[in-house]
């Protein structure tokens, strides 16, 4: 059955939540605007007077729900949900003195929810010996039966629309989520199914540079519409506006959940629920290290061979200009001096420009250069300031250095830029245990970029089996059409996606390109997230093709068109039987809540951090681990972490973290390959199923209040 896009009927409650949401967005946008400089550091004060009316308003809920009949029932079909759940969820105790020997105990069973007509089979894995926090009485986290079903189902609800959009886009969805969602496909289809895929590395005896293995060209037609590439088979399905059957986005399903999700912002009972629910899930992992600490460490103790320093781990957020630290830059450019002053370097105004020439009209001599005059590390000032961030990529202050050492694209071809990266690349091969997915820039101004890219990263030979490349997308349209470089937005999504779309139906003419993309895993969407717009995106807004004001579109709808687009590709890839990409936008950082809503539902997951360190990847976990006193379990957790999420193809992560690793909870952690406790892996799984049932438990109540009268 062909996958599609399903498309909501708009119902007169929808219209309701979509009108809250734009009450959510204005009210945003007024906080945004009044924002000081200072309100990023300050620490908002709690009125005791407010709280005292929380406090007494919940009381007289509490006291009018105690002499409610109907909700005295509800609570007692709660109380038992509840109990049937925890029961299930219990595993029992066994030794645990390594991997399973003998029968081992079961992993917390799913609910049964309605209209399901079986109860899916757990899966068993062995389970460890360990002390485990519980909370027994009450049937939830201490808040009234209604607001408690109210949240419940507003947050799965949540779940169920960000499933639909990770599925179509082959996203990574948690199965165990998936499965306590209801979800069929969860229980019957393959572990390894609906993974993202990515090209496995080349064999030792293989040339990564191969340029004969492009498959034939399958003749279909693109053609974008509303900002969308749509597929034709030819030109008559083109005649006739028959596209190619694949999942085509529909914006008006799309802003409508996205207004869900913001109303679900400003719903109270949902609110309360979930701050309960994290202080307690914060507190209860306090008692847990308490408790176990000293098992999990002995856990690793008894693990031969592996500590942390050899467990693989991935820089996941690192740009190609920054992966050497500044140190390596300035011998570098020391370097590139000594040995080759006189060499032709830049073109200005029709004169060539030796190395030393460019020095000489800098007024510096390298010589006399130091980390601190190149000032390429991010401080604290820096902090939350995108303008002098980007300040940082450039050399002693200099746009002329950045264009000769960190680009691709300049008189040299970027070879200095190449050299680097691989010297970089050579030090992770050394250290094998340590990965890097750096960021290279594609920008829409022209569709010359991709193959201009493609060509750079054969010529200079920069595949590394410890690199995976992911394509990050500045949100600087503005600049462009202030430029006259472009005549739309719409023109910008055509440049950056129409050259992977043609090299995907017709790899035979766009070899470079092709073998390219095997080694690209993602997409990023970046820029200084604290500008705001004030254009809310819905249905109504400007299709891409008319947007040609100087005005920069939202982010929310930067990330639609990027997702929109990136869905089309992977399902044509995949069709195809080529590797597919995640969207990995940079969210959370600055700027409105609006953002994350949107990376919610299109992003695979979401790049954040202080931005520019320049640090080594060893350093940046020696200075985490010193900051919030992390143990070697946590470090090893955090590595193994980014290993799941990194675009790292499937034998490569069944390698490094073991055969099964695409399970949850124990069952798919191999301590001897990631130096995770089996403790913490089952403390992880358990939480996790814990928190599901409250919201699947909530989603079945409605058919066992009835059948209690």
């Amino acid at each position: 059955m062909p996958r599609q896009f399903p498309k909501l009927n708009i119902s007169e409650v929808d219209e309701q939540v979509r009108l809250l949401a734009e009450k959510v967005f204005a009210k945003v946008l007024r906080e945004e605007d009044s924002k000081d400089v200072l309100s990023l550091f300050t620490v908002p004060e709690d009125c005791p007077i407010g709280q005292k009316e929380a406090k007494e308003r919940e009381l007289q809920k509490e006291l009018a729900e105690q002499k409610s009949v109907e909700t005295a029932k509800r609570k007692k079909s709660f109380k038992m949900i509840r109990s049937q759940s925890l029961s299930l969820q219990m595993p029992t105790q066994q030794d645990w003195k390594g991997p399973p020997t003998a029968s081992p105990a079961m992993s917390p069973t799913t609910p049964v929810l309605p209209g399901a007509t079986s109860q899916p089979t757990p899966a068993p894995y062995a389970m460890p010996e360990f002390q485990r926090v519980t909370i027994s009485g009450d049937y939830c986290a201490g808040i009234t039966v209604e607001d408690y079903e109210q949240a419940a189902k507003s947050l799965a609800k949540a779940l169920l629309i960000r499933e639909k959009y990770a599925r179509l886009a082959y996203h990574h969805f948690p199965r165990t989520t998936a499965q306590y969602l209801g979800y069929r496909w969860a229980d019957t289809a393959p572990p390894e199914e609906g993974l993202p895929d990515f090209h496995p590395p080349p064999l030792p005896q293989e040339d990564p540079y191969c340029l004969d293995d492009a498959p034939p060209n399958l003749g279909y037609l693109v053609r974008m519409q509303g900002g969308i590439l749509f597929v034709y088979d030819n030109k008559k399905t083109l005649e006739r506006q028959q596209p190619h059957s694949l999942p085509y986005p529909d914006l008006e399903t799309y802003t409508m959940d996205m207004s869900h999700i913001l109303a679900l912002i400003t719903d109270g009972p949902t609110k309360t629920y979930c701050h309960r629910r994290l202080n307690f899930l914060e507190s209860k992992f306090s008692l847990h290290e308490m408790l176990n600490e000293m098992s999990e460490f002995k856990e690793l103790k008894s693990n031969p061979h592996r500590d942390f320093y050899n467990v693989r781990k991935v820089d996941t957020h690192i740009h190609a200009a920054a992966c050497m630290n500044q140190k390596h830059l300035l011998r570098f450019i020391k370097h590139t001096y000594q040995t080759e002053p006189d060499r032709i370097v830049a073109e200005k105004q029709g004169r060539k420009v030796t190395l030393r020439q460019v020095f000489d009209s800098l007024h510096m001599d390298p010589y006399d250069l130091t980390v601190d005059s190149l000032d390429v590390h991010a401080g604290r000032q820096t902090f939350h300031r995108f303008d002098k961030f980007n300040s940082k990529y450039n050399p002693v202050g200099a746009s002329e250095l950045r264009d000769l050492y960190l680009k691709t694209e300049n008189y040299l071809g970027g070879e200095y830029f190449a050299r680097m990266v691989k010297e970089v690349s050579r030090e992770l091969e050394e250290s094998k245990y340590q990965y890097s997915e750096p960021r290279l820039s594609i920008y829409g101004r022209s569709p010359a970029e991709w193959p201009s890219l493609a060509r750079w990263f054969i010529q200079h030979k920069v595949y590394s089996p410890h690199m995976r490349w992911i394509i990050q997308v500045p949100r600087i349209y503005d600049i462009f059409r202030s430029k006259k470089l472009l005549p739309s937005f719409g023109k910008m999504l055509e440049n950056i996606f129409l050259p992977l779309f043609e090299a995907t139906i017709n790899p035979q003419d766009h070899r470079e390109l092709h073998l390219f993309l095997k080694y690209v895993t993602g997409f990023d969407s970046v820029d200084d997230e604290s500008k705001h717009s004030e254009h809310m995106f819905s249905d109504k807004s400007p299709s891409p093709d008319v947007w040609t004001s100087e005005q920069n579109p939202p982010y929310s709808y930067y990330l639609y068109y990027m997702y929109a687009n990136i869905m089309v590709l992977n399902n044509l890839r995949r069709e195809r039987g080529l590797s597919t990409f995640l969207f990995r936008p940079h969210c959370g950082e600055a700027g409105s809540i609006t953002h994350l809503v949107s990376a919610f539902l299109t992003a695979d997951n979401i790049s954040h951090g202080l931005l520019l360190k320049k640090e080594a990847l060893m350093e940046e976990y020696a200075i985490a681990a010193q900051v919030w006193k992390l143990s070697t379990c946590d470090l090893c957790e955090i590595a193994r972490n980014s290993v799941l999420q990194s675009g790292l193809s499937h034998q490569e992560k069944q390698k490094f973290l073991g055969q099964n690793y695409y399970k949850e909870g124990p069952e798919g952690n191999e301590i001897r390959k990631t130096n995770v406790a089996q403790i913490r892996m089952a403390f992880r799984y358990e939480t996790l199923c814990n928190e599901l049932s409250f919201l699947s438990d909530a989603m079945k109540s409605e058919e066992i209040t009835a059948l209690t009268k």
